[in-house]
C-alpha cells in the first residue's frame, strides 16, 4: 500500500452500492478495498475477494462463508450475525461504506464509529433508527458522517454555499417511483413485479419498493433530520420525474442552490469516498441543452399519506423512527412474499407507529426492543386485520393523516 491510500471497509459488497463502490475503487489509484461483506451471495464475493485482495472478508451465511474459504482459502473469512461488526474491528478501515439493507447496519456502523472510522452511509435504516444515538457518537469520536444517497450527498454538497443558521428550507426530490402515473386504485392491487420496474433508477428490490410507496422519502426525511439537524418544518419533498435536480438547499436571502447530475449512484459513492477532495472521474458531461424541460410538481394525495409519516416520526421523537423502519421492512417483505397487497404497505407502517412509537429518551436497548415490537405488531396485524376494497387498513389512523404539515 503506498503512502495516501485510503482503506475502504464495504459492508454490502455484492449489492448494487458495494459493485459500484468497487468499481469506482478499481479506477482510484489511492483508494483501497480492505474488507467486504456480503450475505449469502459467495460466488460473487470470491471473485470480488480475487480481484481487490482484501485482507478479510465477512458473510452473514455460515454455509456460504464455507465455500467461501473453499474457493479462496488464502483470505479469513468470519461468518455469522455479528460477522460484520468484528469484520470493522479486525479491519480498522478509514472509510466504512456501509451499503447493506435495513437494520442489520446499525450494529457494524457503531462499530465502526468504535475504531475511528469515517462513515459513509448508503444504508438510510441506520440513521432512521437510530440516528440519536449514531450522531452524537460520530462528533464525540471525531469521525466524519457522510451521505452516499443521492439526496442527502445532494444536501451536503449544496450546504455548502451558506452558514446553517441561513437555511430556511431543503428541498428533497422524488421520482415518484414505479407507480407514480397509476391511479390509485390501479396502484393499490399493483403486483411486485410492477413496483420494481423504476423508470430512472436501478436499485435493490427494497429500496425500490419504497421508491414506489414514497416511503423512501419518508425515510430520507428523518435521516436528514439527523445528518443536517434539521426541524421538521424546514424539509420538503417534491416530484421531479427526470431525476436531474436531487435536492435544493433555499437560503434566508432567497437563493436556492440545487444539485444537478444524471440518476447515477457512482457520483455520491466518488464524493463520499474521497471528500473533502472530489476524486477526477471519467464521466460524460451533463448536457443541459439536451435535458430539454425539468418538471417539478406537489406530491399527490396518495404519497402525502407516507411522506407525512416522516414530519410525525421527527416531532415525536423516542423510538418512532425504529418502529418506523421496523414495520416498513416488515411490510415490504409481506408485499414481497404475497401476503398484503401493495395498498396495503403505508397503512400498515401507519398503524404499527400509532401503537408502538414511544417518547421515552432513546438508548440502543430500546430502539432494538422497538424494531423488534415494530415487526411482531406487523405479523400480528396480517393475522387479524382485514382490509377494505380500497387496500387500506380499516383502523382510522392518529399519526400521518394524509395531510401534508411541514
Amino acid at each position: 500500500m503506498t503512502h495516501g491510500d485510503r482503506r475502504i471497509a464495504i459492508l454490502g459488497s455484492t449489492g448494487s452500492i458495494g459493485r459500484q463502490a468497487l468499481e469506482l475503487i478499481d479506477t482510484q489509484p489511492g483508494l483501497r478495498a480492505c474488507a467486504l461483506a456480503a450475505g449469502a451471495n459467495w460466488r460473487l464475493l470470491a471473485e470480488q475477494a480475487l480481484r481487490f485482495h482484501p485482507g478479510i472478508v465477512a458473510l452473514a451465511d455460515e454455509a456460504a462463508a464455507e465455500r467461501f474459504s473453499a474457493e479462496v482459502p488464502d483470505i479469513e473469512a468470519l461468518a455469522g450475525p455479528d460477522a460484520m461488526s468484528e469484520l470493522v474491528r479486525r479491519s480498522r478501515p478509514d472509510v466504512l461504506l456501509s451499503g447493506v439493507v435495513g437494520s442489520a447496519g446499525l450494529a457494524p456502523t457503531l462499530e465502526g464509529i468504535r475504531a475511528g472510522a469515517d462513515l459513509a452511509i448508503a444504508n438510510k435504516e441506520t440513521l432512521v433508527m437510530a440516528g440519536a444515538i449514531v450522531m452524537p457518537s460520530a462528533r464525540a469520536a471525531g469521525v466524519s458522517v457522510l451521505p452516499v444517497d443521492s439526496e442527502h450527498s445532494a444536501i451536503f454538497q449544496c450546504l455548502s454555499a451558506g452558514q446553517a443558521e441561513e437555511v430556511r428550507r431543503v428541498i428533497i426530490t422524488s421520482s415518484g417511483g414505479a407507480l407514480r402515473d397509476w391511479s390509485d386504485s390501479d396502484a393499490a392491487a399493483a403486483g411486485v413485479e410492477d413496483a420494481l420496474k423504476h423508470p430512472t433508477w436501478r436499485m435493490g428490490r427494497k429500496v425500490t419498493i419504497d421508491s414506489a410507496t414514497l416511503m423512501n422519502k419518508t425515510l430520507e426525511m428523518v435521516e436528514a433530520h439527523w445528518l443536517f439537524d434539521l426541524p421538521a418544518e424546514r424539509i420538503e419533498v417534491v416530484i421531479h420525474p427526470e431525476s436531474i435536480v436531487h435536492a435544493i438547499v433555499e437560503y434566508c436571502d432567497g437563493s436556492a442552490v440545487a444539485q444537478m447530475a444524471r440518476p447515477d449512484m457512482t457520483g455520491p459513492i466518488a464524493h463520499a469516498l474521497g471528500y473533502p477532495r472530489r476524486l477526477g472521474r471519467e464521466v460524460a458531461p451533463l448536457d443541459i441543452a439536451s435535458l430539454g424541460a425539468l418538471t417539478f410538481s406537489p406530491l399527490p394525495p396518495r404519497a402525502e399519506r407516507a411522506v407525512n409519516l416522516g414530519y410525525e416520526v421527527i416531532r415525536h421523537g423516542g423510538t418512532a423512527g425504529a418502529v418506523l423502519n421496523g414495520a416498513n421492512e416488515a411490510a415490504v417483505e409481506a408485499f414481497i412474499q404475497g401476503r398484503i397487497r401493495f395498498g396495503d404497505i403505508v397503512p400498515l407502517v401507519e398503524e404499527t407507529l400509532n401503537h408502538e412509537a414511544e417518547s421515552e429518551e432513546p438508548t440502543l436497548q430500546r430502539l432494538q426492543e422497538a424494531d423488534i415490537r415494530a415487526r411482531r405488531s406487523v405479523a400480528e396485524r396480517l393475522g387479524m386485520a382485514r382490509t377494505s376494497e380500497a387496500g387500506a387498513f380499516d383502523e382510522n389512523p392518529q399519526i400521518g393523516n394524509g395531510r401534508r404539515t411541514p
